[in-house]
């Protein structure tokens, strides 16, 4: 048996959490499930009041965030490029994906893709707090994924001896790269 058995939940900050709860339910359908608030981090008992909401992701799966006023403004990792951090969710299939993608636009959400990474394909839009969201329709082909297994590992140790770029998997892009040009 394995030790884990998924994820409980993924935290991250926002700026507001009343304005975070109402761009979840409006974009993305998520109901608010609870919300705890004190005056101390029950962990380190560090003062430090703070809201925190839970959000229903759909299957079991919970976003959570914390509102925490006494700290310094939200920033981010400006040595990370803004694309590399992101919180992605699965959709049921295409039709969905594209549904949601008109339905974000109409919100006036700026929405990109769809992008074809061969095993799914995405669109990409950012929440109120500046947290790229994808949201990903499955679309992998028989044996793809036993494929891209096999290969991960001497990708892995290859990237380790090189930094390079390893092209092993490179078939994934090769439709969304060639739609470039």
């Amino acid at each position: 048996m394995s030790l884990l058995q998924g994820i409980h939940h993924a935290a991250y900050r926002c700026r507001d959490a009343k304005q975070t709860i109402e761009f979840y339910r409006e974009a993305l359908g998520m109901d608010l499930m609870l919300a705890i608030s004190e005056d101390r981090v029950p962990s380190t008992k560090e003062p430090d009041p703070y809201m925190h909401i839970f959000l229903d992701a759909g299957a079991g799966n919970v976003l959570a965030f914390f509102e925490i006023p006494n700290s310094p403004p939200m920033g981010r990792d400006e040595n990370t490029p803004a694309w590399v951090q992101h919180i992605a969710f699965r959709v049921a299939d295409m039709d969905t994906l594209l549904t949601t993608k008109e339905r974000l636009k109409s919100q006036g959400i700026e929405v990109l893709g769809p992008t074809n990474h061969e095993m799914f394909q995405s669109i990409y839009f950012v929440d109120p707090n500046g947290h790229r969201i994808e949201l990903a329709a499955d679309t992998v082909e028989p044996g793809v994924l036993e494929k891209l297994h096999e290969l991960a590992g001497p990708m892995v140790e290859e990237w380790s001896r090189t930094r390079s770029t390893v092209r092993h998997a490179a078939f994934l892009h090769e439709k969304e790269f060639s739609a470039d040009h």
